[in-house]
C-alpha cells in the first residue's frame, strides 16, 4: 500500500481506527475523516506511534451534513491528486428518531444517504486513480432489512431503533449493486461488508450496562477491522466487484439485496434527496 492515498470515515474510533492503523502499518497515507476532529488527532497520534506512520492526516466530516460532505470532498480534491482507497466506515445506530441537518431520518441520513453522496463527491479522483477500491459497511443485519418505500423515514410509522438500522444496511447493499454496475470499465471496484458483531461505539445511544454485558461477547474493534483492510488490500481481490463480504470471504447477499429494480429505485430517490 505503499504510494497509496485512503480515506476512512469514521477512523477516529472502533472499526474506523483500526481499519486506519492496518493501512498505515501498510504503509498507506491514510485520512481520518471524522466529524469530532479532536478524537480524530489522539486517535492520529496513536496511529502514527504504534506503527510508525506520520503520514496519517486527520480531516473533518459529518454525514449528518450535506454541506459538511461537499465541503469535505472539495477540500480532498485540492489537497491530494488521487484517491486509491475509500473505506465507508461510518455508521450510527440511534435508539430513537431524530433527523439530521437537512431534515432526513438520521439512520437512513447518515448510513446511506451520506454515505451515498460522500462516494459520489469522491468518485472522479477514484477513477482518475484507477485501479482503486470502495468498501462499504453493511451488516449481517441486511439480511432481515426490508425497505420500506412507502415511509423510508419513519415519518408514518413508529420509529423502531432496530428496523430503522436493518433498513439502512440493506440499503448499503442495493447501493453497492448498482454502484457496481455503473462503475463497469473504470477499474473503480466496490464491495459491502459485515464487520462481525463488534465492541464498538455504535451502540453508544443505548444504556451503558447493555453495552458493558454485550462486549463479553463480541469481537475486538481489531478483529473486526479484518474483513474491511483484506477487501481493501488483498491483491486476489482486484477486479471482484458488486460482492458482499462475510469473515473475507464472498456470500451470497440478501434476496432482497439482489433485485436490480429495487436498487435503481433506490438509486433515484436517493439522488433526488441530494439534489
Amino acid at each position: 500500500m505503499r504510494g497509496k492515498i485512503c480515506i476512512v470515515t469514521g477512523g477516529n474510533t472502533g472499526i474506523g481506527k483500526e481499519t486506519a492503523r492496518g493501512l498505515a502499518q501498510r504503509g498507506a497515507t491514510v485520512v481520518l475523516a471524522c466529524r469530532d476532529t479532536q478524537k480524530g488527532e489522539a486517535a492520529r497520534e496513536d496511529i502514527a506511534r504504534t506503527t510508525g506512520n506520520e503520514d496519517v492526516r486527520v480531516m473533518g466530516l459529518d454525514l449528518a451534513s450535506k454541506a459538511s460532505i461537499r465541503s469535505f470532498a472539495e477540500s480532498f480534491r485540492a489537497a491530494r491528486d488521487r484517491l486509491d482507497v475509500l473505506v465507508n466506515n461510518a455508521g450510527v445506530w440511534l435508539r430513537s428518531r431524530s433527523t439530521t441537518r437537512d431534515g432526513l431520518e438520521a439512520t437512513f441520513g447518515v448510513n446511506h444517504v451520506g454515505t451515498w453522496l460522500l462516494t459520489q463527491e469522491l468518485l472522479p479522483l477514484l477513477k482518475q486513480s484507477a485501479p482503486s477500491r470502495i468498501v462499504i459497511l453493511s451488516s449481517k443485519l441486511h439480511y432481515s432489512g426490508t425497505m420500506d418505500w412507502e415511509d423510508l423515514q419513519f415519518e408514518r410509522r413508529k420509529y423502531s431503533s432496530m428496523t430503522a438500522y436493518k433498513q439502512s444496511k440493506l440499503a448499503n447493499v442495493l447501493f453497492t449493486r448498482a454502484l457496481s454496475r455503473r462503475l463497469a470499465g473504470t477499474g473503480v471496484t466496490v464491495n459491502a461488508v459485515h464487520p462481525g458483531v463488534v465492541a464498538t461505539e455504535l451502540t453508544r445511544d443505548f444504556p451503558k450496562l447493555f453495552m458493558k454485558l454485550s462486549q463479553l461477547f463480541l469481537l475486538t474493534p481489531e478483529q473486526g477491522a479484518a474483513c474491511s483492510l483484506h477487501v481493501a488490500t488483498a491483491p486476489e481481490l482486484d477486479g471482484v466487484t458488486g460482492e458482499y463480504f462475510e469473515k473475507s470471504r464472498i456470500k451470497p447477499a440478501a434476496a432482497a439485496a439482489l433485485d436490480e429494480a429495487a436498487q435503481e429505485r433506490l438509486w433515484k430517490l436517493t439522488e433526488a434527496l441530494v439534489a
